[in-house]
């Protein structure tokens, strides 16, 4: 796995690790069920990161005895595992999370002005972690003269689809959130703001699900 693909992890790592620490503040000032879903996201993209990280230096590692042909298959195993989480923690806990804002009501924030802040920034942080993915990928694929998406579904480098796929559904999470938010504040329920959560959640087993379909054909 090329350099560029550390630099787009790393990148992803520092941005999620960032934006979780001031989306859990936010949550434990606003009471935000979105905003909670969005903060358990960004733990889940952190210890993705971590994983692929493993992965791609267990990869590297020379042949020996029990394993002739190399380790480079690691990659591909922890990706899929990377794809379990994101399926598990970061969707069922999210669909989780809104499920109990409807059981369980409370008033919405009387101050959605952090809210908006913190999923500002935070989008700031994924877009730019978003962009250094996109651009490392992009240095590949230009040498092969393939338009983008058809790069990225034959692309066999997980650690290179993986964080844009995490960045991108990132970054759709941090509008529905968003959108929740001013939904609730506008009509004074907090039914929006669970429905937000629920979303968020349905997004990420998407995503899992399409990673999982992936890696199972390299593992």
């Amino acid at each position: 796995m090329s350099a560029g693909s550390k630099r787009s992890l790393y990148a992803a790592m520092a941005a999620n690790i960032a934006i979780g620490i001031a989306k859990f503040i936010g949550a434990a000032i606003s009471g935000s069920s979105a905003m909670l879903s969005e903060g358990i996201h960004s733990v889940v993209d952190s210890v993705n990161e971590i994983l692929l990280l493993y992965g791609l230096q267990q990869g590297n590692k020379a042949p020996d005895e029990e394993h002739p042909l190399g380790y480079s298959a690691e990659i591909y195993f922890w990706s899929l595992v990377v794809a379990v989480l994101i399926f598990a923690m970061g969707g069922g806990i999210s669909i989780y999370e809104g499920v109990d804002v409807f059981l369980n009501p409370v008033e919405p924030s009387s101050n959605p002005l952090l809210t908006y802040s913190i999923l500002g920034v935070a989008a700031i942080f994924e877009g730019a972690a978003l962009f250094v993915s996109i651009r490392e990928f992009n240095q590949n694929r230009v040498q092969t003269e393939i338009k983008f998406w058809q790069a990225l579904r034959r692309s066999k480098d997980p650690s290179t689809f993986v964080v844009i796929f995490e960045d991108a559904a990132a970054l759709l999470g941090l509008a529905v959130a968003a959108l929740g938010t001013f939904l609730s504040h506008l009509t004074g329920k907090i039914f929006y703001d669970g429905l937000a959560s629920i979303s968020i959640g349905i997004i990420l087993t998407v995503v899992a699900i399409f990673l999982s379909l992936k890696q199972k054909v390299y593992c």
